[in-house]
């Protein structure tokens, strides 16, 4: 590859934070981040699913730290985050991955599920973009924050899933970033989204257990669903200097599903 080009998404002394980090989509992009340079910082519930998670990218020769805390405790993020700092000086890139879904109508959706899910999808990715915004982008007057949206933060619920709570809260998200990629714009501080299509994943498992992988696939217009790559290009597009002039986007990676509203 031309040298330029390499140097565009070289991600060399960099570092960064991936919530929801030890496995799927979290641990596929830190994948991506630390094959560019990076050194990566992972944080998850679980501590073993962590561990594992270090290990697979330290055998990618990736210089990987990490640290179990709850992403909906205002607590922990503080925590975690100043964990980050002190370990690896400053965080360069947030990845806000961690998420949870619930699903149940509408009509008798528990309020205890309805916060669980809004907890982790809205309010932790606001701590800790706000947390190192704070305490590490804007005083160093630069920053990347990626954060997980979903294509179903960009329609309605007409395959009744009944997950009202994670559309509506990554419909959130996706407005955050909009809203965040305004204010810190002045600080060099890059905020954009992914909105994934269905990936296989321990969230979705279930779903295309229920509707078969080959019947989902059909309804993309690539006619298959998310796979250990997919998202890998766009983390870096968002993360590297290559995207340095983009800010406040959201890029669905769906095989096309958002494109034929279906």
């Amino acid at each position: 590859m031309n040298k330029a080009i390499d140097q565009l998404f070289s991600l060399q002394g960099q570092n960064v934070l991936v919530t929801g980090g030890s496995r799927g989509l979290g641990l596929q992009m830190a994948e991506a981040l630390g094959d560019a340079g990076a050194t990566v910082f992972l944080t998850a519930r679980s501590a073993v699913d962590l561990q594992q998670a270090a290990t697979a990218l330290q055998a990618r020769n990736i210089v990987t730290h990490w640290e179990a805390g709850d992403a909906s405790d205002a607590t922990e993020v503080r925590r975690v985050c100043a964990a980050a700092i002190d370990r690896m000086g400053h965080v360069d890139i947030l990845v806000n991955n961690a998420g949870a879904s619930w699903g149940a109508p509408a009509e008798d959706y528990p309020l205890e599920a309805w916060d669980k899910v809004m907890n982790l999808n809205v309010r932790s990715v606001f701590l800790f973009s706000q947390f190192l915004a704070k305490n590490s982008m804007i005083p160093r007057k630069e920053g990347r924050i990626i954060n997980l949206a979903s294509i179903k933060g960009l329609m309605g619920n007409a395959e009744h899933d009944d997950i009202i709570a994670y559309n509506a809260s990554k419909a959130a998200v996706i407005n955050m970033t909009r809203a965040l990629a305004g204010e810190w714009g002045e600080h060099g501080i890059t905020v954009n989204a992914i909105a994934p299509g269905w990936f296989p994943s321990k969230m979705t498992r279930g779903m295309i257990d229920f509707r078969g992988y080959e019947q989902m696939a059909s309804r993309a217009p690539l006619r298959r669903l998310g796979d250990d790559e997919d998202l890998k290009g766009a983390a870096l597009l968002f993360a590297s200097r290559a995207g340095k002039h983009i800010t406040g986007q959201i890029l669905a990676v769906d095989g096309g599903v958002s494109a034929v509203g279906d």
